[in-house]
């Protein structure tokens, strides 16, 4: 499966092309880890990132799809030692699946919150 580099950005706040998708800055480095991940890399400041920076999956050495399968466990009303034995993984790895989703998902929430000019408070409101 080729590789979208074009949703991709710099993600180092000092690059001129932070944030920018599809500036034509993105390239691939090299892969790592039994998923065979791709390392993208800068061509403006050189910083070198997974191609799973800024996702959920940010971090995590299970496949996506596993990690996929977990939270939609987690999200069905299984219990975190159900999902665990469901999927062949420790409980840990589901309570650490489940942690790093949450901070993911409060970041992505502030962003759009931001982006809106929304607080919290007028969106309880909504």
């Amino acid at each position: 499966m080729e590789l979208d580099l074009s949703e991709n950005f710099c993600p180092n706040p000092e690059c001129e092309n932070y944030g920018v998708r599809d500036a034509g800055n993105i390239t691939t480095s090299t892969t790592f880890d039994k998923q065979r991940i791709r390392l993208l890399r800068c061509k403006i400041c050189n910083k070198r990132f997974s191609e799973r920076h800024h996702t959920v999956y940010s971090g995590l050495r299970l496949e996506e799809q596993t990690i996929t399968d977990i939270l939609s466990c987690l999200a069905e009303g299984v219990s975190i030692r159900g999902c665990a034995r469901i999927k062949g993984v420790s409980k840990d790895t589901v309570q650490r699946i489940l942690e790093r989703t949450r901070v993911h998902c409060q970041k992505v929430l502030t962003e759009l919150l931001c982006d809106l000019n929304l607080t919290e408070c007028q969106l309880d409101e909504l």
